[in-house]
């Protein structure tokens, strides 16, 4: 992100107001914009050119092209290493790389090979996703990787084939409610073991804690300006396993948050359409339908998910370990990166 270009002046965190739910929700859907994915390799490094013009004081005031790099840099370039997230796992992507893979999911009829297949698919693309977007002060080692990884895949195919051989022995149900039941599978399966991933592929960083760093008073940036650095140069008060577990529990929920209605509003729109004769006399559009139910819900729903928190936690001091309860910044608080 633009914390780690050159310069000592701090570009403006966001033009909304992360501090209100629908200010984070603007900007998340800001930095998931998919259109931010036509970027080339030029438009990136003259997008971070400006933003360090701007932090050397050679560009003066925002305006809208700097406000447009700036959502380059950061749909882009990870908050933490400063290098470009690899292109199908940005937040930007979220939505066109589980499109397919949803759509897969959710299609009626699959059977216990179906379900498996996509299950495992699923869990892949979300451990690309989680290890990509994570917090990198504390790194996750390949075997823990790969750990978490089996035993997700383990925990959403368990519960996708336990709930699909359940619900066709529900007795006291009517046939129309058990279709439902059925559509809602994948949705069982995907919000629990998307949780679990969340806590399996982070779960080093509540191990190991992460980088908290004092919040700076205005005297404190001026004064760091006139020492020729940057807020991004200021060191880190220590790693906090309590921070750690408040940022993975975060991400966690955003996750379910995210897939709800994504697994629940197309399935249970394409259960009604199907009983209309139109789509009876043209089977063949039930794939295109189901989609543009996905894409269209999962374009509202990301925003609304990733908004949920802010990316940049900031709490009391006080409520973190004893060693950190002297070291606050401005109002005795700490700042750290949640992770998306």
């Amino acid at each position: 992100m633009s914390a780690s270009l050159p310069g000592t002046r701090e570009l403006p965190t966001s033009k909304y107001d992360l501090r209100t739910y629908w200010g984070r929700v603007r900007h998340a859907a800001d930095i998931s914009d998919p259109r931010t994915l036509l970027v080339g390799r030029e438009q990136l490094d003259h997008a971070k050119s400006l933003i360090a013009e701007y932090k050397q004081g050679k560009i003066r005031d925002m305006n809208a092209e700097l406000w447009s790099a700036k959502k380059i840099v950061d749909s882009t370039l990870h908050p933490d290493t400063g290098k470009p997230v690899f292109l199908p796992f940005r937040m930007s992507c979220f939505v066109l790389s589980n499109l397919v893979v949803t759509a897969g999911m959710l299609t009626p009829g699959l059977g216990t090979a179906g379900t498996l297949l996509w299950q495992i698919t699923n869990q892949s693309l979300n451990v690309a996703i989680n290890n990509a977007n994570a917090n990198k002060s504390t790194p996750l080692s390949l075997s823990k990787i790969t750990q978490s990884y089996f035993l997700a895949v383990g925990a959403s195919c368990s519960v996708a084939l336990g709930l699909n051989a359940l619900v066709p022995r529900l007795k006291r149900v009517s046939p129309s409610t058990k279709t439902i039941l059925t559509r809602l599978v994948p949705f069982a399966a995907v919000a629990s073991a998307g949780a679990l991933n969340v806590f399996l592929m982070r779960g080093e960083e509540m191990r190991q804690g992460i980088d908290v760093y004092p919040i700076l008073s205005d005297s404190d940036k001026a004064r760091l300006a006139e020492e020729g650095k940057s807020e991004s140069s200021v060191a880190p008060l220590g790693k906090s396993k309590k921070a750690a577990v408040i940022a993975v529990s975060e991400t966690a929920l955003s996750r379910v948050l995210n897939s709800s209605p994504i697994m629940v509003i197309p399935p249970l729109i394409l259960v009604r359409l199907q009983k209309q004769e139109w789509l009876k006399r043209n089977p063949r559009l039930t794939l295109p339908i189901n989609l543009g139910l996905i894409l269209g819900t999962s374009l509202f729903a990301l925003p609304l998910a990733l908004g949920a928190f802010p990316q940049r936690q900031s709490v009391d001091a006080s409520s973190l370990e004893e060693e950190f309860w002297d070291t606050g910044g401005e109002g005795g608080k700490v700042v750290f990166n949640r992770g998306i």
